[in-house]
């Protein structure tokens, strides 16, 4: 118990950074993007998270290398999405809303196949878990997804105008 409270501290005080840092800046400072870095450290605290919640024993041990390398696969894909758009998309959605269509179409078929990967990785562990780890993992794996997509409960896609714009 102690060991699964430290761990999630850790993985929460990891992702609060950021955070903290930008309490410090000017109120109406525009916020700065976050790197490639403070990216990998949120996906890196997600991953931790869910190992600790989940309160492996040593024989699903077994089973966590596969799900965790395509957990960080599939986070560097993502990362790598967000930078492109990042870096140039916004822009041409404005004025080209085909190629908006087919970047999002491009996007969605690689997160499908991302999502195949991460199911095939993770149901030999799934398979493994009692009752009890099943609802965990449920839990942390959906409250991992709604955060990468931007999502609240209750708020749909992310956006002030409920757009959803963005990468994922």
């Amino acid at each position: 118990m102690r060991q699964r409270f430290f761990a999630l501290a850790a993985a929460f005080a990891v992702s609060c950074a950021p955070l903290a840092q930008a309490a410090g800046a000017e109120p109406f400072a525009r916020p700065q993007r976050f790197s490639t870095q403070d990216l990998s450290a949120f996906a890196d605290a997600r991953i931790a998270a869910l190992k600790a919640g989940l309160q492996l024993t040593a024989e699903q041990e077994k089973n966590w290398p596969a799900l965790e390398a395509a957990l960080r696969d599939s986070a560097r894909a993502r990362i790598s999405r967000f930078e492109e758009w990042r870096d140039g998309a916004p822009a041409k959605f404005d004025t080209d809303p085909i190629g908006a269509l087919q970047r999002r179409a491009k996007n969605l078929t690689a997160r499908s196949s991302e999502l195949e990967k991460l199911a095939a990785a993770g149901k030999p562990l799934y398979d493994s878990l009692d009752d009890a780890q099943k609802r965990r993992f449920g839990a942390l794996v959906r409250a991992a997804i709604d955060e990468r997509m931007g999502r609240r409960r209750g708020m749909g896609r992310s956006g002030q105008d409920g757009s959803g714009a963005g990468p994922d």
